[in-house]
């Protein structure tokens, strides 16, 4: 996965207290063709930054031991979902499997090569992009599915099931016909063009 593959917008957010080290890391980013924006802190981020941008996070932790994990809290409690990469020189079990416990992307130890880092990073955004799409998806599904009547989520329900539409029209005490009157109708409405299509996506995001 190229860094360049994820959306035009996504951006690597790089938090570093020294201002030296920061601009490094962005213009090393930048070299590879990600585009970077470098914070030094936390706070500075979340103010000048929203929950639902596209990026990952790019955190440098500057304090030894568990301490040095604060920032992954704050942005955590803000809300902040984007993938994290958390660099250290810090190095430690007990930090590692904090890091990754807490929802960390990846963790990498300083000092570390550029190449490691741009695909670290390249990762992120594409695990980034993958996440955003599935949310779209979901989104777009629930919007649909309520616009479905009573019925048609019944008949929907007994088709996802794997019933037949004789047992559904059994089931339900209407016809066949009308089954596959309903059945059309779901479809339509849910913009899916295969059974295979409605299935995956009931599952996926737990609508049935």
């Amino acid at each position: 996965m190229n860094a360049m593959d994820s959306e035009p917008d996504a951006t690597a957010f790089v938090i570093a207290v020294a201002p030296l080290h920061r601009h490094d890391l962005v213009r090393g980013l930048a070299a590879a063709g990600v585009q970077s924006e470098g914070f030094g802190t936390v706070p500075d981020l979340l103010r000048a930054r929203q929950a639902d941008d596209a990026g990952c996070v790019v955190l440098d932790v500057d304090r030894p031991g568990l301490p040095g994990l604060a920032g992954q809290e704050l942005l955590l409690r803000a809300g902040f979902a984007h993938p994290l990469i958390v660099l250290t020189g810090y190095g430690g079990v007990a930090v590692a499997v904090r890091a990754l416990q807490r929802g960390a992307f990846d963790l990498i130890e300083k000092p570390c090569a550029l190449p490691q880092m741009v695909a670290s990073v390249a990762q992120a955004l594409a695990f980034d992009r993958s996440r955003r799409g599935s949310h779209r998806e979901r989104t777009a599904f629930l919007g649909r599915l309520n616009r479905l009547t009573p019925r048609e989520r019944a008949v929907m329900a007994l088709i996802v099931a794997g019933k037949a539409n004789k047992v559904v029209a059994q089931e339900l005490g209407i016809s066949k016909k009308t089954v596959e009157t309903h059945r059309a109708r779901v479809m339509e409405k849910l913009a899916v063009g295969s059974l295979a299509e409605l299935v995956r996506l009931d599952t996926l995001h737990g609508a049935g």
